[in-house]
C-alpha cells in the first residue's frame, strides 16, 4: 500500500473516531478524555513524520533481502502468494509482537502503544516512532522466501488496517466463530490490560489462532484496567518515546554486573537484578486513577481548531513527501512535531509550554515561504499571520485549570 493510500485512510481514521466519541456520551464510564486521546494522536502522527524519513529505508532492505536472497521469485498476481503472505506476514507480526512484550528493549519501543489508560479508536494510532524498524528483522523471511517487495507492503498495510477496529470498548462480543479465528476488541482488551492474568497476552494482529496455538490466549473476563503497570503520567509524544529508555539506563545504574546490565536489555520488562526489589501490581477497574489534568475550555478549543490545521499539514506531507526536498521534509516534520509536544506542556502546565507556543506561532508564519513560491508563499504568509494573531489573543488563557489526582502505588489496593 502506498503512502498516498495510507494518507486516504488517515482522515476516514479521525472521522470515525469522532463518531465513536459522540456515540460513546451515554456511558457512565469516560471513553474519551481529551488530553488522553490528543496525546494518542500525537504519537501516532509524529510516528508518521519519522516515517517520511524511515520507510525508504525499510522498503530498501527488503528489497535488497528480495533481491539478493528469495528463493523463488513467483508472479506478483497469483492468488496463493498474496494469501500465503498475508497469513505469513501475521504469523511473523504475532512472533515480533510477543517479543516487543517479553524483551525489554524491544518493550521500550512497543509499550508508547500501551501507555493511555483509555481504550478507543484514537488509541489504534498511537504508534511509536521506532516500531517499524524493530519489526523489519522479524519481516526478511518473507523476502528470502520470495514475496515481492510491493506485495509486503501492501499485506503490512493491510495488517495494521485491520487492527484499527479492534480498538474500541463499544463491540462487545462478534459471532462465536469470529472470535474464535479472528482478532477482536474482546480478545484485544485483554492485550491492554494491566489486569495480572491479562499482561503478555493476545498477541495477535489479524488472526487469534496463533495465540490459541502457542498457549498466549487469554478470554476477557473481569473488566479491563488499561495504561502501563509503571504509568507515563505525561501528554508529551516525544517524552512517550524515550521514557522506558530513561527507566532501562536508571535500572542499569543500580547494578554494577555488566552481566546483569545485559539481561536488562533482553530479559522481560519486570525483570530486576539481584536485590532490586520487584513489584506485583495488583489493579481494580473503579480504584485504578488516571492521569488526568483538567484543561482548560479555551485551551480544549485552542488545541481543536489547531488539530485540523495540524492534520492536513500531516495529510499533505505524507502526500508531496517524495516530491520535497530534504531541508523541506525536515522542517515541515519539525514544525508538526513542535507543536503536538507544545500540546503537552499546555495540557500539563509546563512552564516552558507558553513560551515555546509563542516561538511556534512567529515560526509559523514564515514557514509557507520555504514550501511555497511567488503569490501563492505571500498569500500564505497572510493567512498563517492572521491566524498566528488570532492565535496569540489565547496564549495567555492556556491552562490546564484543575491538576490530575495523585497516582497510587500500583502494588497495593487503591
Amino acid at each position: 500500500m502506498t503512502p498516498n493510500l495510507i494518507a486516504i485512510a488517515v482522515p476516514v481514521f479521525f472521522l470515525l473516531i469522532l463518531a465513536e466519541a459522540v456515540a460513546s456520551q451515554r456511558r457512565e464510564d469516560r471513553v474519551y478524555r481529551f488530553s488522553d486521546a490528543i496525546t494518542d494522536l500525537s504519537c501516532g502522527i509524529s510516528s508518521r513524520m519519522f516515517h517520511l524519513f524511515d520507510l525508504a529505508v525499510i522498503l530498501a532492505v527488503y528489497t535488497w533481502v528480495y533481491t539478493e536472497f528469495a528463493v523463488f521469485q513467483p508472479s506478483n498476481n497469483t492468488w496463493w502468494l498474496w494469501l500465503g503472505a498475508f497469513v505469513g506476514l501475521d504469523l511473523l507480526y504475532y512472533v515480533w509482537h510477543r517479543a516487543s512484550h517479553e524483551v525489554n528493549a524491544l518493550w521500550a519501543v512497543h509499550g508508547v502503544h500501551h501507555q493511555s489508560e483509555d481504550y478507543n479508536l484514537a488509541v489504534a494510532l498511537r504508534q511509536a516512532l521506532f516500531s517499524s524498524l524493530t519489526s523489519l528483522p522479524f519481516y526478511l523471511p518473507l523476502a528470502i522466501l520470495g514475496v515481492p517487495p510491493v506485495v509486503f507492503a501492501a499485506c503490512s498495510a493491510l495488517n495494521t488496517l485491520y487492527q484499527f477496529w479492534i480498538h474500541t470498548e463499544l463491540v462487545r462480543k462478534t459471532p462465536r466463530a469470529i472470535e474464535a479465528v479472528f482478532n477482536t476488541p474482546s480478545h484485544h482488551r485483554v492485550h491492554h490490560g494491566i489486569n495480572p492474568q491479562y499482561l503478555d497476552k493476545n498477541h495477535a494482529g489479524v488472526f487469534i489462532v496463533w495465540d490459541r496455538l502457542f498457549g498466549t490466549f487469554e478470554p476477557e473476563g473481569e473488566l479491563v484496567v488499561y495504561g502501563l503497570v509503571s504509568p507515563l503520567r505525561s501528554f508529551n509524544p516525544l517524552w512517550a518515546n524515550f521514557a522506558h529508555f530513561r527507566d532501562m539506563a536508571a535500572l542499569m545504574a543500580t547494578t554494577s554486573s555488566w552481566a546483569d546490565k545485559i539481561r536488562i536489555l533482553f530479559k522481560g520488562p519486570a525483570w530486576r537484578p539481584g536485590g532490586v526489589e520487584k513489584v506485583a501490581p495488583v489493579v481494580v477497574r473503579g480504584r485504578f486513577v488516571k492521569y488526568d489534568p483538567q484543561p482548560s475550555r479555551a485551551l480544549i478549543a485552542y488545541i481543536s481548531v489547531w488539530f485540523v490545521v495540524v492534520a492536513a499539514a500531516t495529510v499533505w506531507l505524507m502526500v508531496v513527501s517524495p516530491e520535497l526536498q530534504l531541508a523541506q521534509r525536515v522542517t515541515g516534520a519539525v514544525w508538526v512535531v513542535w507543536t503536538l509536544v507544545t500540546w503537552g506542556g499546555l495540557m500539563e502546565s509546563r512552564p516552558w509550554a507558553v513560551g515555546l507556543e509563542w516561538a511556534r506561532l512567529a515560526v509559523t508564519v514564515v514557514l509557507p515561504v520555504l514550501f511555497l513560491t511567488g503569490t501563492s508563499a505571500a498569500v500564505a504568509v497572510g493567512i498563517a499571520a492572521v491566524a498566528a494573531v488570532g492565535s496569540a489573543w489565547w496564549v495567555p488563557r492556556l491552562t490546564s485549570t484543575v491538576p490530575s489526582p495523585p497516582c497510587p502505588d500500583l502494588a497495593s489496593p487503591a
